[in-house]
């Protein structure tokens, strides 16, 4: 099977809070998947995308009990940037939009990572990779 696009799914406290958020950092959302309980995060133009679901509506889709992003973590979502500077940019600005600290700065070999906690508590990544030092 070829898959096409790629929704992760993740439970939100409130999706308007999250629309500004992802906002803040340069986002943008696809309205033909969004409403009051759901916004379509873009994450790359038509083939990756986050719904954001609030729990209510998220709720519907499991059998389970949703997460608790404040003291587990359920995924680590990772983001490949192009540049240190893209990384640290995009780590700070979520820091001074609501966000907070998920793990201290890695730098290992060509790799540099920083990574952050959407108001949601959902843990994020963003990683640069020197491919010119892997060669």
């Amino acid at each position: 099977m070829a898959v096409t696009s790629v929704f992760v799914n993740l439970p939100v406290k409130d999706v308007q809070r999250s629309r500004a958020f992802f906002g803040a950092l340069g986002y943008s959302f696809d309205e033909r998947f969004s409403d009051e309980k759901s916004a379509c995060l873009v994450l790359k133009e038509e083939s990756i995308f986050a719904m954001l679901l609030a729990e209510p509506f998220f709720k519907g889709f499991i059998k389970k009990e949703i997460a608790d992003s404040a003291s587990t973590t359920e995924v680590i979502t990772a983001l490949a940037a192009e540049s240190r500077e893209e990384v640290d940019r995009l780590v700070d600005t979520a820091l001074a939009s609501g966000g907070s600290p998920a793990s201290d700065t890695m730098e290992e070999g060509p790799m540099y990572v920083r990574s952050f906690q959407d108001p949601d508590g959902h843990h994020w990544e963003v990683v640069y990779m020197d491919m010119s030092a892997m060669q």
